[in-house]
């Protein structure tokens, strides 16, 4: 029945649902985790700016993957893998280190 509602111009609702789930998987869902990397990275400069170590954030990412166990595989997930954050986090504390130093004697919190 349904192949001859689409002959008539009517929408497949099996079509329907598979766009759906590719508009879910393929956009909504890397638009969400290009969020947490952001904040991830926003996170970092603000504990930077405190006076809190921002090196501390690789072992906190590393601890929660232990506990966390086995996680989807990052293409059905909101948010970023632990692996890819942890990457993510390296590359930027560089970046960050400097704002650390500065504050590190006096921290602001």
């Amino acid at each position: 029945m349904a192949s001859s509602d689409s002959k008539k111009g009517g929408t497949n609702p099996y079509v329907m649902s598979a766009i759906g789930l590719g508009i879910q998987y393929g956009v909504l869902m890397s638009y969400s985790r290009s969020h947490e990397s952001e904040t991830d990275l926003i996170g970092l400069d603000l504990m930077a700016r405190a006076g809190f170590d921002p090196r501390q954030a690789v072992p906190l990412w590393q601890n929660m993957t232990k506990l966390a166990g086995k996680t989807p595989p990052e293409f059905l997930s909101t948010h970023p893998s632990p692996k890819t954050r942890i990457q993510d986090l390296q590359k930027a504390i560089p970046k960050v280190m400097p704002l650390y130093r500065a504050v590190r004697k006096k921290p602001r919190c």
